[in-house]
């Protein structure tokens, strides 16, 4: 059978001022017709590198160097930008994994929907105006959401509207770039869901990207394995992850968190001593207003009367579907947000009402860690000065000690000295991750608040980093509260469990209990939810 689509032999370089780099060295990809196929690889395997070749969208500085893309029999490197664009969003189409750089946020989003349309002359305005609205049902919005702005939805409506997008020119093709990886399970299990089944419907090829093995197994029938910009294994399935035959395979496998795992400990014994309180949340509420004249009737309660506490050198983990009130509760931890009602209790004093050099000195000791680095690192700045920052922030040394300090930090969480010198975006995901650590913990707080540390990294540099904070936790005496929508890696990582569901808490209790045998509905679902890696006799 003639394939869909296929890609043989493919290379493609960087060019810069220093010497070339090669991010794809003979990559090789089949497609058929309605086939879902995933490809899988850790950070810097050349996996976005191969997505973007599809559609003809590389940056200026790369370079293809042989190989081909074939769509249809059609060879589309060999065809200009003209040709392309013709292409682009009729026959091949794309998804990009973070729907809030994607989606303009001053055009609402029937319109950025109805764009495709008139693009390739699909429809005229009116037309264009009706059939966005169409698609947008289609994916899973109501039709009334067409007017609103990209701001005005959460992260999976922002994720459908992408989907709405990429449909509306009828493709044969859909490379989807790591889609859903923001995402809590259950949304991403719906918005998976749903293009499982508008794909099926239309007969349209998926290529899915992720560093989900979970995901690549229950959602795709062919796996392919990228190392190094090649393709070094490739596979059904049930086949490729039960039974995986290159090392490096075998090596994300084994990566690959589950809800079956053990939790990490680390090799040297714990600062801290358990059962000593340092953190107290009592009845913590935050109501946001609405807009308009009737503001009043329209507010928002995010959070609704929670209550823990977190000892020291423990890790409390945060986990609900997207909308929960997670986030929020980590910014009125820090004191990012006051909270309309409640208090928070840190190391035996209320730190509610904290101003001026009393919230400062708070804040020292309490240290945010943002789910993406890239946008919390001033891209301006090297990593030596992007450690030193909060220690001049805070006055802590002179510049002598503030060097060695940041020497320091960057050989705890592993950066080796040579990326002292380097700038945010000349560091992958990972390093630039364990820049944010670093940062943290340079002014030796007690507490981090970890939203999503880990959610876009792949499985074996997310396993570096989950021991890595493991590590830091015994070494350093510090406490968690660790944000996360992925279960396997709270089951790796956490002591206890909140689960939130509409800004309550629905369930509290230790990992072991609360994963192993959940009391409520809610936890159930969240459970269920959970893409994984069955075995051969699971899956029969």
């Amino acid at each position: 059978m003639t394939p869909l689509l296929s890609v043989r032999d493919l290379r493609v370089s960087y060019y810069g001022p220093a010497a070339p780099v090669a991010a794809l060295d003979g990559a090789e990809l089949t497609v058929h017709s309605g086939q879902t196929v995933a490809i899988v690889g850790e950070s810097g395997s050349g996996k976005s590198t191969l997505a973007l070749s599809l559609l003809g969208l590389l940056p200026p500085a790369a370079r293809t160097l042989g190989g081909e893309i074939r769509l249809k029999g059609r060879d589309l490197l060999v065809l200009g930008d003209q040709a392309m664009r013709a292409i682009r969003g009729r026959e091949i189409a794309f998804i990009p994994q973070d729907p809030g750089v994607s989606l303009n946020p001053v055009v609402p989003i029937g319109v950025q929907v109805a764009e495709t349309l008139r693009i390739h002359g699909l429809a005229d305005r009116a037309g264009a105006r009706a059939a966005a609205a169409e698609l947008l049902t289609t994916a899973g919005l109501p039709a009334a959401r067409a007017k609103s702005y990209p701001h005005e939805l959460s992260g999976g409506m922002r994720q459908r509207v992408l989907i709405a997008i990429a449909l509306a020119g009828r493709p044969k093709v859909i490379v989807a770039d790591e889609p859903t990886s923001a995402l809590d399970v259950t949304v991403q299990a719906q918005i998976l869901d749903h293009l499982g089944e508008l794909a099926a419907e239309a007969g349209t090829a998926v290529v899915l990207i992720t560093h989900d093995l979970g995901i690549a197994a229950e959602r795709a029938e062919h796996v392919v394995v990228m190392y190094r910009g090649r393709t070094v294994e490739s596979g059904s399935a049930e086949r490729l992850l039960a039974h995986p035959r290159h090392s490096h395979t075998r090596l994300l496998v084994e990566a690959a968190p589950s809800l079956n795992s053990a939790r990490l400990t680390a090799d040297v014994p714990p600062v801290a001593t358990p059962g000593q309180p340092l953190l107290a949340v009592h009845g913590l509420t935050k109501t946001f207003p609405g807009s308009g004249w009737r503001a009043h009737r329209h507010r928002t309660t995010a959070v609704d009367g929670v209550d823990f506490t977190v000892d020291r050198g423990e890790t409390l983990a945060l986990v609900g579907e997207s909308g929960a009130g997670k986030s929020t509760v980590a910014r009125l931890l820090v004191r990012l947000e006051e909270p309309t009602a409640g208090r928070i209790t840190f190391d035996g004093a209320e730190v509610t009402a904290l101003r001026g050099a009393g919230l400062r000195r708070f804040h020292r000791r309490v240290q945010l860690v943002f789910q993406d680095p890239f946008a919390c690192l001033d891209p301006r700045f090297t990593v030596a000065e992007l450690l030193d920052e909060p220690l001049r922030g805070f006055g802590l040394g002179d510049r002598a000690t503030r060097r060695a300090r940041v020497r320091e930090v960057a050989e705890q969480v592993a950066l080796s000295p040579a990326l002292l010198g380097r700038r945010p975006g000349e560091l992958s995901g990972g390093q630039c991750q364990r820049v944010a650590i670093a940062r943290a913990i340079a002014v030796r707080p007690d507490l981090l608040v970890c939203d999503e540390p880990a959610s876009s990294l792949d499985v074996s540099v997310q396993a570096q980093l989950l021991r890595l904070l493991v590590r830091l936790q015994a070494e350093l005496g510090l406490s968690y509260v660790f944000i996360a929508h992925d279960l396997a890696v709270v089951r790796q990582i956490a002591d206890r469990v909140a689960v939130l569901r509409a800004g309550r808490i629905v369930e509290l209790g230790p990992a072991d209990e609360v994963l192993v045998a959940p009391a409520d509905p809610c936890t159930r679902e969240l459970m269920s939810a959970v893409p994984r890696i069955r075995s051969r006799e699971e899956s029969r």
